[in-house]
């Protein structure tokens, strides 16, 4: 019996191989064989995530002639992954990718470092800061102040508690955006909420149209429901959308549903302004697409001169192209996972009806937390305490990393926790895998694409600040010279174990 759970075909598996660009080989070093680079990236792929664990692999002959290589190279290169636990196969079954033993799965999202191996690392691949206590104990104390009345109940609220869908509905119509508590559903975080949507709206099949760079977890979440991601480039920079290349893509592929971040991009940081917010919600609503806005990072704005733009919803007063989806995970905590998604009515009657099958509901006590805040001024405060813990680490960040890694380029967004840095020509799949050695863990770029885009990039989160930036950014440094020394002495080849 077959034991692989999947497969990746030749031409698919050849676009990833060739988006891997690393950086031109120096005086005396001496290029692996063809295939020894073959098996090279195959594995960095494994690590990566993005050719799965127990993904069957194309016949060496499918594959030999998709990268216009001989059938020799291919069967090398196999026969190595084999022979370092990366392959495994059977006549008359073909091959399929492992992870040797003693190593960990590679994930293929973003989740958070083991807390038990947070002495060792220094974690830069989650996007999330410590609770801004004591804001955090206190709601928590207010929420079980007020749980009583609900614990006579059954505690099954599939639409949100009341009192919270209509303190959320408040909050926007106090920016100006009417809204009804009819309007809102309350979600375990804002991931929750976009997988219902995607659901509801995008089956498989489904094309989903997301911006390019974007949130690996969202993207990941989206290609699990099968849908077919057709990406749009950012425009440069933090210049927001590239206009018309969505008008091109929502014209041309006519997605059922396209994926924004307006507010200080995951992972660049751009912030769209009213005209392009305006524009793409004309163009969805020309075209029949849902537009589903993700506002989880609205109001981290980090420097005090940062004028808002009006939510993408105030772009569509009839309410029927735009979907949005907020959360208290990025401006409070990342353990608080209720999120929240505002739509016309009908919308939200749809999403509760399919929760049914799903999670019934979100836990009562924490809507109850962040009711407290919203209601206190709790929030207020603690998003403030968070602002200023953000600011004062992506000045740490970005001084060390100027320092000691002069030739990666970025621009500083003015919100946000993100920093998109172009690495200097190096591979940002070997930076992340050097990395492991060194005592620093980095999302490498690819994780935001779509098809292996952004090899050359890194994401850099404002998580850590002071004496702990300047040693991330020296292990960086470490890391990209282990990259470019080719990690083995200099003979050109790349790192062939995975510690974590």
């Amino acid at each position: 019996m077959a034991q692989w759970t999947s497969a990746v075909g030749a031409a698919q598996l050849a676009r990833l191989l060739n988006s891997q660009q690393d950086r031109p080989a120096g005086p005396g070093t001496r290029r692996p064989p063809a295939y020894r680079a073959l098996a090279d990236g195959i594995r960095l792929l494994v690590l990566e995530g993005r050719v799965p664990v127990a993904a069957r692999l194309p016949a060496e002959r499918e594959l030999a002639l998709a990268l216009s290589v001989s059938r020799t190279t291919v069967a090398a290169a196999y026969e190595a992954l084999r022979a370092e636990g990366f392959l495994e196969s059977r006549r008359g079954a073909g091959s399929w990718t492992a992870v040797p033993a003693g190593n960990p799965l590679p994930a293929r999202g973003l989740e958070p470092l083991p807390p038990e191996a947070l002495g060792s690392v220094i974690d830069l691949g989650c996007a999330a800061l410590p609770a801004p206590e004591p804001w955090l104990t206190r709601a928590v104390q207010g929420a079980l102040e007020e749980l009583p009345p609900y614990a006579h109940t059954h505690g099954d609220y599939p639409a949100g508690l009341p009192v919270l869908r209509s303190m959320i509905a408040e909050r926007y119509t106090a920016r100006g955006i009417p809204t009804m508590p009819e309007q809102i559903m309350v979600t375990t975080g804002a991931m929750g909420a976009i997988d219902a949507i995607c659901h509801l709206f995008g089956g498989r099949g489904e094309r989903i149209a997301v911006e390019s760079p974007s949130y690996a977890n969202i993207l990941q979440l989206m290609r699990e429901a099968g849908a077919r991601l057709v990406p749009v480039a950012m425009a440069e920079g933090l210049g927001g959308w590239d206009l018309d290349r969505w008008r091109q893509v929502l014209r041309d592929a006519a997605p059922r549903i396209a994926y924004v971040v307006a507010d200080f991009h995951n992972p660049t940081g751009a912030l769209a302004d009213d005209d392009q917010r305006r524009q793409l919600v004309d163009a969805a609503r020309s075209a029949g697409t849902v537009l589903v806005a993700d506002e989880t990072m609205s109001e981290l704005w980090l420097d005090d001169d940062v004028e808002m733009p009006r939510p993408v919803c105030g772009f569509d007063p009839a309410g029927s192209t735009v979907i949005t989806v907020g959360s208290a995970s990025k401006a409070f905590w990342a353990g608080m996972r209720i999120g929240w998604v505002r739509a016309a009515p009908d919308v939200i009657r749809s999403l509760v009806a399919a929760r049914a099958y799903a999670d019934l509901g979100t836990p009562v006590l924490e809507q109850l937390a962040v009711n407290w805040l919203f209601s206190t001024g709790g929030w207020a405060q603690a998003v403030d305490l968070r602002r200023a813990q953000a600011r004062e680490n992506r000045e740490a960040l970005v001084t060390a990393v100027r320092r000691e890694l002069p030739e990666w380029e970025f621009e500083v967004p003015r919100g946000g926790l993100t920093l998109w840095v172009r690495a200097g020509g190096l591979s940002g799949s070997r930076l992340a895998e050097a990395g492991e050695r060194v005592g620093v863990r980095v999302p490498s770029g690819p994780r935001f694409g779509v098809d292996g885009a952004f090899e050359g990039y890194v994401r850099l989160p404002f998580t850590v600040g002071g004496a702990v930036a300047d040693e991330a950014a020296a292990r960086l440094a470490a890391a990209a010279r282990l990259v470019e020394a080719g990690a083995s002495g200099g003979n050109g080849e790349a790192p062939r174990t995975f510690v974590a």
